[in-house]
């Protein structure tokens, strides 16, 4: 068995100058050619189960779903909550086998980010699995705009939450479908200079390809999560195979047609991070 915490990855790639992929899942299909992918490049996976994929799938149910294929697998996997927003729901996947917490308290004041923060940390440590916080916020293409991380309040969250990893607000946006917009350096380095923390970008479908991979080898970037550009290789892999044969109606048949490109899709980004 494989399942790895949050930490377990992070730090090694902290130390080895090179980023693991936060692949967000939405059913079992690209959960399997996730892990797939990873045994291909033979490096660490974290698979993320975000607020889209919960209403879909009960916590106890996707618990199962990672913890299982981490079983199967030889390389190490992340069963990972993306986006939690209250403790009832950080401490519902941890009962049900989640090995990483991610909680967003990100639309609130600072004071207030770091205590919620710190409660779902602490509740992680003492259960010996990870947490992620997030401060500044990631806003949304065409939806909530993203208010900048602070390099100062970052240092102040990360010392007082002791979060294994910190996701930031650097120029990333979630749901972007293109990758005209790129990273703010400058802020990235800046809030390098005052933490050690494991940064995270979320939004990493919208970060060009050669500064994701540039940046995750340079700076303390650990961890990119890519939605968007996934779901994007999946829908196109789902209409071709219901186009292929009008008259077909199996799903199983159907979806079993988008195994092979999911996992082209995510070696793709996996290989672009693991320097």
């Amino acid at each position: 068995m494989t399942l790895a915490t949050l930490a377990d990855v992070l730090q090694p790639a902290l130390k080895g100058g090179y980023a693991v992929g936060g692949l967000v899942t939405l059913g079992w299909e690209d959960m399997r050619a996730f892990v797939a992918a990873a045994e291909e490049e033979n490096c660490p996976v974290i698979l993320q189960a975000g607020p889209g994929c919960r209403a879909h799938t009960p916590l106890p149910v996707l618990g199962k779903m990672f913890r299982h294929l981490a079983e199967e697998a030889s390389g190490p996997v992340v069963a990972h909550l993306d986006h939690g927003y209250t403790y009832d729901e950080c401490s519902a996947a941890l009962d049900s086998g989640f090995t990483s917490l991610m909680f967003d308290g990100s639309r609130t004041p600072l004071r207030q980010n770091i205590a919620d923060t710190l409660k779902i940390a602490e509740m992680a440590h003492s259960a010996g699995i990870s947490c992620e916080g997030e401060i500044g916020f990631v806003g949304y293409s065409n939806g909530e705009k993203s208010a900048g991380t602070d390099p100062e309040e970052a240092a102040i969250f990360a010392r007082d939450t002791g979060v294994d990893a910190m996701a930031i607000s650097v120029g990333n946006v979630h749901l972007q479908e293109d990758k005209e917009g790129g990273l703010d350096e400058e802020r990235i380095a800046a809030i390098q200079e005052l933490t050690t923390v494991p940064l995270v970008i979320h939004g990493g479908s919208g970060v060009p390809v050669e500064q994701r991979a540039r940046l995750a080898k340079t700076t303390n970037i650990c961890k990119f999560n890519i939605g968007t550009e996934l779901r994007m290789a999946f829908g196109a892999a789902m209409r071709e195979a219901v186009n292929a044969d009008a008259a077909r109606f199996d799903r199983v048949t159907i979806l079993k047609e988008t195994h092979d490109p999911m996992v082209v899709a995510a070696r793709r980004v996996l290989v672009a991070l693991k320097g």
